[in-house]
């Protein structure tokens, strides 16, 4: 469970305010893989990273009960000169996790072979991601914070992820972002549109979906006229 209480947060855009969050009142509910929908520059990732602590609000705060995860598949916070294999043991210890089980789990899922043992910064963008997934699902978290994780690598790669994802949400929450409704009908029970700074939360994703593409229509769904 993740509260947000008075949440604010705005930043100027080529000479134009943009708001983000607008005195936000919300609890994440326990258990439940919630998608956070919304238009492009609608605020989604920023809103991802507030929650999970690299974005400060300008106002109010945020109450996690229990453990949230960093941006699920975030790559950008590799010592480019250690290996992959000591990028995944410094996590390991910071988490306080066997440094020889995550290795091994992040070795396997990855599937870089050789270049595990070698610096990050000879990886390609995609090994990188797959790095990083695989880092992220080798920790377990009360709630999960997914940003299109599962649109990078090749077809067998984005199966198997959400594959792993589907368990570990069998035990855990988590707020998921992304542009392919067909991927939050998957994965999602319920639905959170963020439009104009605001919250409208739908107990079923689908009717979060339905807000969404009358957002993309430029008119208000049938229930807010």
């Amino acid at each position: 469970m993740i509260e947000l209480r008075g949440l604010h947060k705005s930043y100027r855009l080529n000479g134009h305010i943009k708001v983000v969050a607008r005195d936000i009142n919300f609890t994440f509910p326990k258990g439940e893989t919630i998608g956070l929908i919304g238009s492009n520059g609608a605020g989604k990732s920023t809103m991802l990273k507030m929650i999970a602590g690299s974005v400060s609000p300008d106002s109010g705060e945020i109450i996690p009960h229990g453990s949230v995860s960093w941006p699920v598949g975030f790559a950008g916070s590799f010592h480019g000169d250690l290996t992959g294999a000591q990028n995944v043991k410094f996590v390991a210890r910071i988490y306080g996790i066997d440094t020889d089980d995550m290795c091994a789990f992040a070795r396997e899922f990855s599937e870089l072979g050789a270049h595990f043992e070698q610096p990050v910064r000879t990886y390609s963008s995609g090994m990188r991601s797959r790095l990083a997934f695989a880092m992220s699902m080798a920790v377990k978290f009360d709630t999960y914070l997914i940003d299109e994780i599962t649109a990078v690598g090749d077809g067998s790669f984005k199966a198997k992820s959400e594959a792993i994802l589907h368990e570990r949400l069998s035990t855990s929450g988590a707020i998921i972002v992304s542009h392919s409704m067909a991927q939050l009908e998957r994965m999602c029970t319920s639905g959170v549109v963020l439009q104009n700074g605001r919250f409208f939360y739908y107990a079923k994703v689908a009717r979060a979906i339905e807000h969404y593409d009358h957002i993309m229509k430029g008119a208000l769904p049938p229930w807010m006229r």
